[in-house]
């Protein structure tokens, strides 16, 4: 096996061109084997592994810097760059994250997980390079970007930016659209041999230099010149956006293609400026299930190496997670209601749409890696009538916090965001937990925020957030329902419902805490200690009627909620009932990836946690 020869890049550059490819399928059948134990993103990451060889190939890293935008793609990286041997721990608790990791490796540059950024940030390195050169050696620097990428308005400002400061750096776009597959032919290559040829670029440097010293009109004959080779490039390349907006062009290459991949590199290491190399890739190449169903396999959990079956777990009879509620319920309204429209950022099977989009394609609306137009775009069409729900992880709706207060609050509109993923949500880690929405939504003004027991309360809550003249917020976690048998009142706003009376404590659980809550409070009463639960249902507004006489009746007074507590829903808790409340929760801090369940039960989130911490509390007085 070539691969157990390779702890670092530099290990590649002693292999011939027969053995690079050897060890190209050696990686994909590592990557198959890791992904099909512990779920991750397979298509992409299949789809990159010559690209990725082809880059260490001809970079020297870590010296030079690879940033990857998302992540999805970078598996191939990680086992380069000496994890090899750990990979069979991907996204397995304390083992590699699913994504580069700055804590992981001095290879990957930036933690990263969220689309669009990376040419932003690699523009700020070669910045900071160009700055420090005086202090610092000389490094290349490379984005790598998918076609998912364009769709989110931070790349094109980071494009732009990039074009106008003319800084040396290498924007590396991997596109899998079969659209743009028929230009990755031989005229397109062999245009592009030509215009990456160092002795090319050579040429059209010198004459440049030539016609601007000793030609009075020189510049016309350069723009002349330039005209003549972007005209050949409009013929057969998608490049001219890329050209007006600075940068020097060379695509669509086979990205599959390993030997043309490095020639190309070599061709154009030392062409100055900002550079865009754009080859295109086949997602899940080497596995077929993957490569016949990319979608599903783009994140994958465990599954059957043999077949490409799911190993998820299976559930119980009957028991359904909050998506698949969600999705039938909002269908449902749907079809009563004819003004509900559904908007998602490029995540319609993820957030359960898919189904909404299959039966009202008319009244669905996929708008890319981009929430913060999705939110724009949803207050636009609440303008003029319609009721649009956007459904959006809750990591993702962090990227459009200003567009929920300024052209969604601000105006007053009843716009539904139906936040899925809110809490922990496992394997995938840092960057995709969802532990920060309650914070960051409370202090928006007129916004009601919610967040369900079980499914039939989801359900419960999702009819009546159409029937508000305000915007909504109703968060729910990734994971399966609980069996239980919905509210024991009715759903009014701002009104939280009493579960369990006692003497000795009173806790306020949120959403996903309040079965984890009963159960610790049937545990403590075991003991002779007992306990008044409420399901506070409501972040905002707050049952004051209710809370309020808390501070009389009980001397503990806690919260549970599964997101941090600094600024969460026990901190409102605490200003309503103006005295402290012992806060159970997630500290405010980054968590690291691992099975929910793993995590929960860590950070004293399960039933025996927060038993223990009652219990802990009030046997200190």
């Amino acid at each position: 096996m070539l691969l157990d020869n390779i702890n670092s890049p530099q290990d590649i550059k002693r292999l011939t061109p027969e053995q690079l490819s050897g060890l190209a399928g050696e990686i994909r059948q590592r990557i198959i084997g890791a992904v099909s134990l512990n779920g991750g993103h397979l298509a992409s990451s299949l789809g990159a592994v010559e690209l990725i060889i082809a880059l260490h190939y001809c970079l020297d890293t870590p010296k030079d810097k690879i940033i990857f935008d998302v992540g999805h793609q970078a598996y191939a990286h990680k086992i380069l760059t000496g994890r090899n041997k750990e990979f069979s721990t991907l996204r397995n608790y304390q083992g590699l994250s699913g994504f580069p990791s700055k804590d992981e490796s001095d290879y990957d540059v930036f933690t990263t997980g969220h689309s669009s950024n990376a040419v932003s940030l690699a523009l700020g390195l070669a910045s900071a390079r160009d700055y420090n050169l005086s202090r610092e050696e000389y490094f290349k620097v490379v984005a790598v970007i998918g076609d998912g990428s364009l769709s989110g308005g931070l790349c094109f400002e980071g494009l732009n930016n990039a074009g106008h400061a003319k800084k040396d750096l290498l924007v590396v776009l991997n596109t899998n659209e079969l659209s743009i597959a028929p230009n990755v032919g031989a005229i397109s290559t062999y245009l592009n041999k030509i215009i990456s040829l160092p002795i090319y670029n050579r040429f059209r440097q010198s004459l440049e230099g030539f016609v601007k010293l000793r030609l009075p009109k020189g510049s016309r004959l350069i723009k002349l010149a330039n005209k003549f080779e972007e005209g050949l490039k409009g013929l057969f390349i998608p490049g001219m956006l890329f050209e007006e907006l600075g940068f020097r062009y060379f695509g669509p290459l086979g990205g599959n293609d390993l030997g043309l991949l490095i020639r190309t590199l070599k061709n154009i290491s030392n062409i100055k400026g900002p550079l865009l190399l754009h080859v295109v890739t086949k997602k899940g190449k080497g596995y077929l299930p993957a490569e016949n169903d990319p979608v599903r396999f783009h994140g994958t959990p465990a599954f059957n190496i043999n077949t490409g079956a799911s190993l998820a777990q299976s559930k119980s009879r009957g028991q359904v997670s909050y998506t698949e509620v969600f999705s039938k319920k909002l269908l449902a309204l749907a079809k009563e209601n004819k003004k509900i429209v559904a908007i998602t950022a490029a995540m319609p099977e993820g957030t359960g749409l898919d189904k909404f989009r299959d039966t009202y394609p008319e009244r669905f609306f996929d708008v890319g890696i981009a929430e913060a137009h999705a939110l724009c775009f949803a207050a636009g069409l609440s303008r003029e009538g319609l009721r649009p729900l956007v459904a959006v992880y809750s990591t993702f709706l962090q990227r459009a916090y200003d567009q929920l207060i300024e052209d969604v609050a601000l105006q007053r509109l009843p716009v539904v965001l139906a936040i899925d993923r809110a809490g922990i949500v496992g394997e995938d880690g840092v960057t995709h937990q969802g532990i920060f929405d309650i914070s960051f939504l409370r202090s928006v003004p007129g916004l009601v925020i919610m967040a369900p027991k079980d499914g039939l309360e989801l359900e419960e809550m999702l009819e009546f957030a159409f029937k508000l003249d305000t915007a909504v917020a109703l968060r729910y976690p990734k994971s399966l329902c609980p069996a239980t048998k919905g509210s024991f009142g009715p759903l009014e706003l701002g009104k939280a419902e009493e579960l369990t009376e006692g003497k000795d404590f009173a806790i306020v659980a949120l959403g996903s805490m309040v079965i984890p809550s009963f159960e610790a409070v049937n545990r403590l009463r075991k003991e002779g200690i007992t306990g008044t639960l409420i399901n506070a249902r409501f972040v905002k507004p707050l049952d004051a009627g209710l809370f309020k006489p808390l501070a009389e009746r009980f001397k503990f007074i806690f919260s549970a909620e599964e997101g941090v507590v600094d600024g969460g829903f026990g901190s409102a808790l605490g200003e309503a009932i103006n005295r402290p409340v012992v806060k159970i929760g997630l500290p405010c801090s980054f968590i690291e990836h691992g099975a929910r369940e793993l995590l929960l039960e860590k950070y004293g989130l399960s039933a025996s946690g927060i038993a223990e911490k009652i219990r802990n509390v009030m046997l200190k007085v």
